[in-house]
């Protein structure tokens, strides 16, 4: 075969999250040609996770922290689809795309981004009742549930019970996405109330945070745990810790203090696990992740690499340890993943995954947040200053709009309407495509 008739190697791209966006991106910009680069994905966008409770909150319209694939990633092929199957010796995936047509890709170099979804417990009625927070379907339907349970109770319930359920919400993880779905939930419903001429004004939206930990936050710094401890319970919020669900029902959850909490609302932020097709791929897995070396390829399969939360990668700072499934790493292991992919198509050196804190920043509603860019712990409108700048400048995409609404937020109340466009039998707990709402007699799906 001549040089002129010979085909292109081909990567491919399993997953358009933090991981595989910034690989996809960074193997464009490297290449330039030299490669057919093929992303397969369920979505066409990217979600910027980050800012997801500002949609469940009513802060950002939806489309704001969604970033078009084929509009970002110049060179870059999109097929729409779920990978189902990888058959490593044949060097092929199997997929299915969005209308139920099975398919397959070949390659020469494959990646897997695949991220992860919701970490389930073995509690009787988590998976029944209690919502996610993964995807924009979850967020979506997490807004019109709050929009309607405050509407509801103001109309007014004969059962006190029932209104007690619908005014009291839960929130089980104090982790960063719990902590900020918490703060920015109780602000919301708070402004809710303020529009209902009929609420009961002795009876305020009741929040609770509850957490197995002795604190918020745990693990990242304790002055950051402190400042978001105490604009939560300044806010109104009601943080348990030390405390876990012992069961959950239709009326509400029961504590392992023996406490009954009636609720309607019972919403699940304890963490996330590998996504559960890592588990099929046929590779030595770590704690549920892909085990890869410092440099991101799959033992014994040099033309396999992997990244982000589906992948252990050896944290080179804390020998013996596995880098932490957040979306600071998942993005810089992209670029990693980008530079040695390249260099196993013969351009460049291959480098081994190293990474320096950088910090981190939650975003508690309003003007407050808490932070601690380089190690400088921050609190305040500072913080919160700090944080919507690293937000924006984290976001490939969107930032006019997103900080456009940021402003008409805090010049204009709130649009409390509910649109009705995701039902709560569309997002189960127990999904391995938490980006996609369920639909009734979608193939594979029910």
């Amino acid at each position: 075969m001549t040089t002129a008739t010979r085909r292109r190697p081909r990567v491919l791209i399993v997953g358009a999250g933090f991981a595989g966006y910034r690989t996809a991106r960074e193997l464009s910009r490297t290449l330039r040609g030299r490669a057919e680069i093929v992303l397969l994905n369920p979505t066409d966008y990217f979600l910027y996770l980050p800012l997801l409770p500002q949609v469940a909150a009513g802060i950002l319209e939806p489309r704001r922290v969604t970033v078009s694939l084929p509009g970002t990633l110049r060179g870059v092929r999109l097929v729409l689809g779920t990978a189902e199957r990888i058959d490593l010796d044949a060097r092929t995936v199997h997929c299915t795309d969005p209308e139920g047509t099975p398919g397959r890709i070949d390659y020469d170099r494959l990646v897997l981004a695949v991220g992860s979804v919701s970490k389930l417990l073995p509690i009787p009625g988590i998976a029944e009742h209690a919502t996610g927070f993964r995807g924009l379907p979850e967020a979506l339907y997490l807004r019109d549930h709050v929009t309607r349970q405050i509407e509801l109770m103001a109309a007014g319930a004969d059962d006190p019970a029932t209104a007690e359920a619908r005014r009291t919400f839960v929130v089980v993880g104090a982790g960063y996405t719990g902590t900020e779905v918490a703060a920015h939930g109780k602000m919301f419903t708070d402004a809710l109330v303020r529009k209902q001429p009929h609420w009961p004004r002795d009876r305020a939206p009741r929040w609770l945070l509850v957490d197995v930990a002795d604190r918020v936050l745990p693990g990242l710094d304790e002055r950051l745990a402190a400042t978001a401890d105490r604009v939560l319970r300044d806010r109104g919020v009601e943080v348990r810790t030390r405390t876990s669900v012992k069961e959950s029902t239709a009326d509400g959850v029961l504590l392992d203090d023996g406490e009954f909490v009636p609720t309607r609302s019972l919403i699940w932020c304890v963490g996330v696990r590998p996504d559960p097709f890592v588990s099929q791929v046929g590779v030595p897995l770590q704690q549920g992740r892909i085990v890869v070396t410092p440099e991101l390829a799959v033992p014994g399969h040099p033309e396999v690499f992997a990244c982000g939360d589906a992948a252990a990668v050896p944290d080179l700072a804390r020998p013996g340890e596995i880098t932490p499934m957040t979306a600071q790493h998942a993005s810089r292991q992209g670029k990693t993943a980008a530079r040695n992919v390249a260099a196993s198509l013969g351009l460049g050196t291959a480098v081994p995954y190293r990474h320096d804190a950088l910090g981190f920043a939650v975003d508690l509603g309003g003007v407050k947040a808490a932070a601690n860019p380089f190690g400088v712990p921050l609190s305040g409108p500072v913080a919160g200053a700090v944080t919507r700048g690293y937000h924006l400048a984290a976001m490939p995409g969107n930032r006019v709009r997103v900080a456009a609404d940021w402003l008409l937020d805090a010049a204009l109340p709130r649009q409390a309407v509910q649109l009705g466009l995701v039902r709560s039998w569309q997002v189960p707990l127990d999904t391995d495509a938490p980006e996609l709402a369920h639909t009734r007699g979608a193939p594979g799906k029910e």
